[in-house]
């Protein structure tokens, strides 16, 4: 009985993680993009994509730490 909600709570955030993760991937590749096209890229812009790849990191340990993986068919 108990387990059944202990489970059911770890697949939830564990969807939850992974939708984050991908938002945060699609995030850190528009960020790389717009620095690798500027051409004079400014502080700004340098640390944003340096905040949004540190993110997205830190959510694929978190991945790898809950063991989460993705159904692929």
């Amino acid at each position: 009985m108990f387990f059944q909600r202990k489970d059911r709570l770890r697949k939830e955030y564990n969807e939850k993680l992974l939708k984050q993760l991908n938002r945060y991937k699609e995030h850190w590749q528009q960020e790389k993009l717009l620095l690798e096209k500027s051409f004079d890229p400014s502080e700004e812009v340098i640390c944003q994509t340096k905040i949004a790849e540190a993110k997205y990191i830190f959510l694929l340990r978190e991945a790898k730490q809950r063991n989460v993986t993705l159904m692929r068919s």
